[in-house]
């Protein structure tokens, strides 16, 4: 009989986003007459197709395909040079400077931010925000590692700082932040950077909405601060960017100067395990997707994109107005696509979530499915259509 890993009795029994299908399905199945009327703002899948330059690559990509002069197999489990060129292109477009050789090429941040847990040793201190994305939590409860959570409040902005009475060894910060839509600045970014650096501990920064970021003095990325290669990896993904969160790509940027000492003394390179454990365990990212995925990260590309975003950000703030409307408290709406506000008449957050879709047919993210925090708290995304975000806050204003 095999020993399994119990670490798994841990784990919730069903994912955040499992749970609410489950409850969107019975809705349906018990309300058949309104099962057409349901507007989901919950999940944060995008509604916009994807962008015409993308398009037409993949459909260069995919006839390359047909002729032996240009057919690609089996590509670098890193990603091919030229697309982990177009990335750092597209960081220094941004003010930063990333090696392309530090950049490797995947199919989702959800992936990446998981799997690296296996780079480190299970006895190691995890710190992770609370409100927090689920899969920080869980994949390392997976692995039995301790975690240890910093305080997201109204009090502080949904933004925890460093605490030198804490120590950890891995820290997971979002900017802007799922599912608070919060945004560190550069002055906050440095304060845990010089934590990291003083504690000689290693921060794994998720900017998969850093597209979303509108106000320039904010930073859309770890490394726009001064000694984050020193101390952090850094997850992004076109998922949200581009629309391609059905056609799969990532990058991961692991710095050269992460090097650590092993307990016998040996220098040990974070950039060259992750590379080791790639090469192992992941055949690459399809060459079509990372064809496309060079032609969105152009200027022209990212022109396309950002006219995506403006139209979810319409909805953000369409969304925002209707809470200003009703006098509810909330973060996000305008660096991010999340819009995340207090229940009304203190309902807990799956509270309202059936609340809400029982009498208005509007799905959102309870509050609690993030942490201890978000108990009292729900969140909504602007990825819908114009005309359903719009019908939504119209049954929201008239329901509340």
């Amino acid at each position: 009989m095999p020993k399994l890993n119990e670490n798994y009795l841990n784990v919730k029994d069903s994912y955040l986003f499992a749970e609410i299908a489950r409850r969107v399905k019975t809705y349906e199945e018990t309300h058949p007459d309104k099962a057409g009327e349901i507007i989901r703002l919950g999940i944060g899948d995008v509604t916009r197709p994807l962008t015409k330059s993308a398009v037409r690559a993949l459909h260069e990509a995919v006839d390359m395909q047909e002729v032996p002069e240009t057919f690609k197999g089996y590509g670098p489990e890193q990603g091919y040079e030229f697309v982990r060129k177009a990335v750092s292109e597209y960081y220094a477009g941004n003010g930063v400077d990333v090696d392309p050789d530090a950049v490797f090429i995947s199919d989702g941040a959800k992936s990446d931010t998981g799997n690296i847990t296996e780079l480190f040793a299970a006895d190691n201190v995890i710190l992770v925000p609370d409100p927090v994305y689920p899969v920080y939590v869980d994949t390392n409860t997976m692995d039995g590692k301790k975690i240890l959570y910093m305080n997201g409040t109204e009090e502080n902005d949904f933004l925890p700082m460093p605490d030198d009475s804490v120590k950890a060894d891995i820290i997971y910060l979002c900017s802007p932040n799922n599912p608070t839509g919060a945004c560190y600045n550069k002055e906050q970014l440095k304060a845990w950077v010089d934590y990291a650096i003083r504690n000689e501990a290693v921060i794994l920064f998720d900017s998969a909405y850093e597209a979303f970021v509108s106000e320039p003095e904010l930073p859309r990325s770890i490394y726009a601060v001064e000694g984050a290669k020193k101390c952090a990896v850094e997850f992004c993904s076109l998922s949200k960017t581009a629309g391609f969160t059905g056609t799969r790509f990532s990058y991961t940027v692991v710095p050269k100067e992460l090097v650590f000492t092993a307990s016998d003394g040996r220098q040990m390179s974070l950039h060259d395990m992750w590379n080791r454990r790639q090469s192992t365990k992941f055949n690459g990212t399809p060459y079509i997707i990372q064809y496309a995925a060079t032609r969105v990260l152009s200027p022209d590309g990212m022109k396309e994109c950002m006219e995506n975003i403006s139209y979810y950000m319409e909805n953000a703030r369409m969304i925002a107005e209707t809470l200003r409307k009703k006098n509810i408290s909330f973060t996000g709406g305008v660096n991010s696509p999340y819009i995340w506000f207090k229940c009304p008449d203190g309902m807990e957050s799956w509270e309202f979530f059936d609340y809400l879709l029982k009498n208005a047919q509007v799905v959102g993210t309870p509050g609690a499915g993030f942490g201890v925090n978000g108990k009292n708290y729900f969140r909504l995304t602007s990825f819908g259509t114009r005309e359903k975000t719009k019908e939504a806050m119209e049954r929201f204003e008239k329901l509340l």
